[in-house]
């Protein structure tokens, strides 16, 4: 990597299957700027296209995770083009067909926990903290937030954290289902890495519409989440890695998946 490449606002980063993505920007705590949001969209994008990566771990930079968007200085353009360019961002992240992991360190806030939430599974260290800090600012949460708060804490737990802008800890986010598991500062990193890399091993076309089925399940009908299962199913069985599986379990071994196309 150069040095103008380190110096990017986004860090993307490639390990194997694993890659991993970094807000770059530790002097704000990683607030988000216009080139912010542009290149974490356009590193998701071209994630989303490369089917060697298997999972993703988003993190921030200096200790912080981010500390949303960065409301220093004249922003530039019209609103709604702001606005969009962040809203495109979250689409790209909550829908990216591969399971994501948040490492959060440090602050959590406003967008930068809901883009925390967007992700598969957040992992805090035990000294960060969360707030959706909007209601201070005389803003309104955003980046996905008044879709992922109710469905994830509830309603009322909701309009608690929108109204009055607390600040929590990482047990009680928890507890609240906003955070999935709570670590060590020095259990954190090592704990991510392995959790990185058994996802890294399962099967991504079964991963992926996994997926799609339990966030999309949350919209539909019973009658359409079954055909959608029964249509992802039949995908599953078009794939390498069910049959293989079946045979693993009927010799007792080891299944590599691979992802790729069963039929010939």
């Amino acid at each position: 990597m150069t040095t103008t490449e380190a110096e990017a606002p986004v860090l993307l980063d490639r390990e194997g299957p694993v890659a991993t993505i970094t807000l770059n920007r530790p002097h704000r705590k990683n607030a988000m700027n216009a080139d912010s949001w542009s290149g974490l969209y356009d590193h998701l994008r071209t994630i989303a296209l490369d089917d060697s990566v298997r999972a993703v771990i988003l993190t921030g930079a200096g200790g912080a995770f981010c500390a949303g968007a960065d409301i220093s200085g004249v922003p530039g353009g019209h609103p709604l083009t702001r606005v969009r360019n962040i809203s495109r961002t979250a689409d790209a992240l909550y829908n990216l067909a591969k399971p994501v992991i948040a490492k959060v360190e440090g602050a959590a806030v406003g967008a930068g926990w809901n883009m925390a939430l967007c992700c598969d599974f957040v992992v805090a260290s035990s000294d960060a903290k969360f707030s959706e800090i909007f209601a201070k600012r005389g803003l309104t949460i955003d980046f996905g937030g008044s879709f992922l708060l109710p469905r994830l804490a509830g309603l009322q737990q909701a309009k608690r954290l929108a109204y009055l802008a607390d600040f929590v800890t990482p047990e009680e986010a928890r507890e609240l289902g906003l955070v999935t598991w709570v670590k060590e500062p020095t259990e954190l990193h090592d704990f991510v890495d392995d959790l990185a890399a058994r996802l890294a091993k399962m099967p991504p076309i079964s991963i992926a519409q996994s997926k799609d089925l339990l966030q999309a399940g949350i919209l539909q009908s019973f009658r359409e989440v079954l055909d959608n299962e029964a249509r992802a199913q039949a995908i599953n069985y078009a794939t390498a890695d069910a049959p293989a599986a079946f045979k693993a379990f009927a010799n007792r071994t080891e299944v590599d998946f691979t992802g790729e196309w069963g039929i010939k």
